[in-house]
């Protein structure tokens, strides 16, 4: 039997080789979803996919990009919005 643990939603479920030689149901975490831009929802770059015991124990400059509104808009729409604020 599968134990509770690994029935909710944060293990998935994957086929590893084991030394026998035969294939064996493994339960790993999950890896979070990417980042997305706030404005327009593309993919953010630059971003790691941390769990957050990993977010925690790594630096800030590690966790998103130097320069403004990193991690939260993409360079395009971060661009749109400089302009906008300057005009």
């Amino acid at each position: 039997m599968v134990q509770g643990k690994f029935k909710s939603g944060r293990f998935r479920r994957v086929q590893r080789k084991v030394p026998g030689g035969r294939t064996a149901h493994r339960f790993e975490e999950a890896r979070p979803k990417q980042a997305r831009c706030g404005a327009c929802g593309k993919v953010l770059h630059g971003i790691p996919r941390f769990r957050v015991s990993e977010a925690r124990h790594s630096p800030k400059t590690a966790k998103r990009p130097e320069r403004p509104y990193g991690g939260a808009l993409c360079s395009a729409c971060m661009r749109a919005k400089i302009v906008k604020e300057n005009e």
